[in-house]
Formats: structure tokens, sequence, C-alpha cells
């Protein structure tokens, strides 16, 4: 899928009804503890993330992901969407703007936002996400934030789509057995919050109305 053609569907299906409550059950680990499809608390604390595509430099369209150092406390050695939590006064757009110019940097200026997917409330941290659609409209140079993140990864859009980039393995965590679901992306799992988000984005790029 090319750039222009990933950002003319993802514009259409944005200004519908947005599939993020079926989608994120299909991503979501299994028991996940503290967590209802569609559920936002009143009392959680906003935060920003940016799904970026960008231009693979062969006209393809790309995602943009980052890798969290394995010493973070929370999230350590996880992939994520660039974004970080909501200040006092900004938006959500202007957040994850903020906070993609300072863990990768990302140039506003050259960002044409398409609109918000469904938020998603992560019990572990307590704080609801906001994902922000956005197309990056040429290539910069990417530098990483050394304390936030390990390493930028660029996806192609054409992987997350393929059907064969799903898996599900088994945890177990305190004596408890998990499901996770994840996406292989970029030779990374990619599971938790930025599955389920990355599931809403697929199932608006191919309009299959919740499934990735």
């Amino acid at each position: 899928m090319d750039l222009a053609d990933a950002e003319r569907r993802l514009a259409k299906a944005l200004a519908g009804p947005l599939p993020g409550e079926v989608a994120h059950a299909l991503l979501a680990s299994s028991p996940r503890r503290g967590w209802r499809p569609g559920e936002v608390p009143g009392a959680s604390r906003a935060a920003a993330g940016l799904v970026l595509l960008y231009p693979d430099g062969r006209g393809a369209a790309g995602l943009v992901l980052t890798l969290r150092p394995e010493s973070l406390a929370r999230h350590g050695g996880q992939v994520s969407l660039p974004g970080g939590a909501v200040e006092p006064g900004e938006s959500v757009e202007d957040a994850a703007l903020r906070e993609a110019r300072e863990e990768i940097g990302a140039d506003p200026g050259a960002i044409r936002l398409l609109g918000r997917l469904t938020p998603l409330h992560v019990p572990v941290s307590g704080f609801v996400i906001h994902p922000v659609a956005a197309v990056a409209m040429a290539r910069f140079r990417m530098h990483r934030s050394c304390g936030e993140v390990e390493a930028i990864l660029e996806a192609p859009l054409r992987d997350l789509l393929d059907p064969s980039s799903l898996g599900v393995e088994h945890r177990i965590l305190e004596g408890r057995d998990y499901r996770v679901p994840f996406f292989f992306l970029e030779g990374h799992k990619v599971w938790g919050a930025t599955a389920m988000v990355l599931a809403e984005l697929a199932s608006l790029l191919r309009d299959t109305g919740g499934r990735p």
C-alpha cells in the first residue's frame, strides 16, 4: 500500500464509526485485569500516542514505532508508539506532536494530522491513551531520545496488514496463565496496548469492522 492510498483510506475511515472496541478486544491479553472494552474511567490521566504513517523512500507506507529501554520501570523493553502524558493546557494533538519531536526528532511542521482513533484505558499505568493518526509529508532525519527510546523502528504497513504477522503466545506471570496476542514487526513482538491500537489501525485501513 502506498502512502497516498493509506492516507486516503484512513482519513475516510476516521470520518465514520470507529471499530476500536472490537479491534482492541481481539488483541487484548487475556485475562486483562481492570479493563473492559470501551470503558474510559473519568479519573484516568490522558496520554497521547502518535500513529505516524511514514514514507519509506519508495512511495510505500511505513509506520514509526519505538523500542523502550529495558531499564524503564514501566513497559521496559516493549514496542510503543511515540507519545506520552498530556500536559496541562495541551490538546491531545499538541502532546502527540511534542512527544514525537522529543522521542524521535519529528518535525511537527512536516506532519499532517488525520484524526483520532478510539481511546484506550491502560489499567497498569492508569492512563487513557488517545491515539492520533497522522502522516509525514516527507522523510525526515530521525534521532532518538536516549533516555526514553532504545531504537526507532520503521515497520512497513504491508507487514501490519499481513495476516501472518499475527501470533499468540502464553506467558506465566505470578503463577497465572496469560494468553498474549501480538503482531510480529521488525523482529519484535508488539503486544499490549500498542498492539490493540494497531489492530484498530489495520481494521480502519482494511474496513473490516474491527478485525485486524
